[in-house]
């Protein structure tokens, strides 16, 4: 049986190039939202690492069976019994590149779900910002929905929030909520940050949890924050600003249902022919 309302929770973070500091900062927070009353707590991507540079990357991150945030996670899901959605971490592959992936983890410490980021950003910014994830980071092929106490979840990664088409996509397969965890650029996300994951909202008829990172990081990296908790009409409930912390807000699922029945364009989909 599922409840009816719930509080979230989005942790922002400012992480750096070590793990262990990063893993201390985000455990803290988690403790405190769950204080303030959070049932779900979602963290950004990348939580328990930032660094630039693929050789320094590939140095620290680990395979899942032995890598350290893996563990911390679900003995703090388990510690303060808050569902926990670790937003990703940089998973070592035996084909020599790295997953970003997000964990889905119960209040018993049990991972529920894993989604592998599936767009890459090779993007050339126009202030002399270039990235390249696709050089170091195989993308996955598979859109996940996982259950939870209150409403099936829809896992993203930061640059889908672009393609539409996946977020539907989630809708479709039952998703009410749509986590999109992030570390968005600071000059994409003064762009775009906000309009994007309101439409996202508003385009599914669902919640919207992004978790954030934040600030100035290893070698001059600057995240936007801003982690927002959006409702199903594209109203934005919480809004975490520029500095590390956290936002709550409650949920109410009844929601989900009320607005898309107002507009229900997911269940106007048409096929039609390509230009």
């Amino acid at each position: 049986m599922t409840a009816a309302t719930f509080t979230a929770a989005c942790v922002q973070v400012n992480a750096g190039p070590e793990i262990a500091p990063n893993l201390d900062v985000a455990g803290t927070l988690v403790r405190r939202a769950r204080d303030a009353g959070a049932d779900f707590i979602a963290l950004p991507e990348n939580v328990s690492l930032i660094v630039q540079g693929r050789d320094k990357l590939l140095a620290r991150v680990r395979p899942e069976a032995d890598h350290p945030a893996v563990a911390y996670f679900t003995e703090l899901a388990l510690e303060t019994g808050a569902w926990l959605l670790v937003g990703s971490l940089g998973i070592a592959l035996d084909c020599g590149k790295v997953a970003n992936r997000s964990f889905l983890i119960d209040n018993e410490g049990t991972i529920r779900a894993r989604y592998d980021k599936i767009h890459m950003f090779d993007v050339d910014l126009p202030g002399g910002e270039s990235y390249r994830e696709s050089a170091t980071f195989r993308p996955g092929d598979r859109a996940v929905v996982a259950p939870t106490p209150w409403t099936a979840l829809g896992l993203t990664i930061c640059y889908d929030v672009r393609f539409a088409v996946l977020f539907r996509a989630l809708a479709h397969g039952g998703a009410g909520m749509i986590a999109v965890p992030a570390a968005f650029t600071a000059p994409t996300g003064r762009a775009h940050w906000h309009t994007l994951l309101r439409a996202r909202a508003i385009e599914t008829g669902g919640f919207i949890i992004a978790p954030a990172q934040c600030g100035v990081h290893d070698e001059g990296r600057r995240t936007f924050g801003h982690s927002l908790i959006i409702d199903p009409w594209g109203e934005v409930l919480a809004d975490g600003g520029e500095e590390p912390g956290f936002i709550t807000a409650r949920i109410d699922i009844g929601r989900v249902a009320e607005c898309r029945g107002m507009v229900p364009a997911l269940s106007h989909d048409r096929a039609f022919k390509g230009p």
